[in-house]
């Protein structure tokens, strides 16, 4: 494997896909942190704000973005491992590719966290840091039916719902803990998907990409709408799709303001998202503040280091079809137009040069 991730590096440096260590302190191990993608608000915060946490308490840290692309975030981790690192953090494109490689690393002696996508087929993860997963979807489902009455009265209603990418396992969560909240409605009739696209196959998104959930929402509104049947909310699972919602929407001649806009959920208060909370285009947004998920995963490096335990508060929800991974779950908030500014801007995770 030496041999192999050695070609790997000089390919890697050859291509542009490694970077210099973003700091150099001598005889300091070196933290990989491996993301998803820079095209999501989120990820750019987790990355950066673990690394500077990381910096800080003394470690040089290695930050990466894959963009989504599979085969980059591998070479990149392969890249870090073979210059040394003792701890990886990885946040996963796709958390089932990863599995041999994270045990070849194992063999070696680095440790691995996963960061907010359990990492999937391994025995090799030591700490998952994550959020309440579940408790994310139960708070969007619940939002949206909250917003349903708000705007809409007791009912029945008629929505469509959109889950995440089938290759995160975190959409699975999220979608879950919604059709806790959903279920019950529609047995009874009082909420009906008009589309009749109900299962996590149909309603994913693949790599939670807003122009696919546009695109869908296209399709379903003029196979079902066009009509004159009313839409009267949608279940988003992440911002960046309630942006692709919200196009579709306004394309197909819904109005916000009117008595005709449809309730839209979302997650991870982005700055665009808080936005058009403020406009009435977006109904709500789940904050998970990433700025305290980043201090968790520190928290595990520097424990797993030094060979003592950290703080863990969940083990037996999350088993990653080898071992349930011990895990510190955060606590996931809903935010809409009443509480948005106590929430997001008195606690800085966003300002108001953010949201002009």
């Amino acid at each position: 494997m030496k041999r192999t991730i050695a070609v790997l590096l000089m390919l890697a440096m050859a291509v542009g896909l490694f970077a210099a260590c973003e700091s150099q302190t001598p005889g300091a191990d070196l933290i990989g942190i491996s993301m998803p993608t820079q095209s999501s608000e989120r990820w750019i915060k987790d990355g950066h704000t673990m690394r500077d946490i990381l910096i800080e308490r003394g470690f040089n840290v290695d930050l990466q973005y894959a963009e989504d692309n599979i085969p980059t975030q591998r070479l990149q981790i392969e890249a870090m491992i073979a210059r040394g690192a003792k701890v990886l953090v990885i946040a996963a494109v796709d958390a089932s590719t990863l599995s041999s490689l994270l045990d070849e690393a194992a063999e070696q002696g680095v440790k691995v966290i996963s960061y907010d996508r359990l990492l999937v087929d391994t025995a090799a993860v030591s700490y998952y840091a994550t959020f309440d997963n579940v408790s994310v979807g139960v708070l969007q489902a619940q939002s949206l039916i909250d917003g349903l009455k708000e705007h809409r009265g007791e009912g029945p209603w008629n929505i469509e719902l959109f889950a995440g990418s089938p290759d995160d396992t975190n959409s699975f969560f999220f979608f879950s803990g919604a059709m806790q909240v959903l279920q019950p409605y529609i047995d009874a009739g009082q909420v009906t998907v008009v589309s009749g696209q109900m299962t996590q196959g149909e309603v994913g998104t693949l790599r939670w990409d807003g122009a696919v959930a546009q695109a869908r929402m296209d399709a379903i509104l003029a196979a079902h709408y066009s009509g004159g049947t009313p839409l009267h909310g949608v279940l988003s699972p992440y911002d960046g799709l309630s942006r692709g919602i919200i196009s579709a929407l306004i394309s197909f001649g819904f109005e916000v303001g009117t008595d005709n806009w449809p309730v839209v959920t979302g997650q991870d208060a982005e700055a665009a998202s808080i936005t058009m909370i403020r406009s009435g285009h977006q109904y709500s947004t789940v904050l998970k503040d990433t700025r305290d998920l980043a201090r968790v995963a520190a928290d595990m490096v520097e424990a797993v280091l030094a060979g003592t335990e950290p703080e863990i508060n969940d083990t037996e929800t999350y088993f990653n079809n080898v071992i349930f991974v011990p895990s510190y779950l955060l606590v996931p908030y809903n935010v809409d137009i009443t509480n948005y500014r106590e929430l997001v801007m008195d606690s800085g995770y966003l300002t108001d040069d953010d949201i002009q």
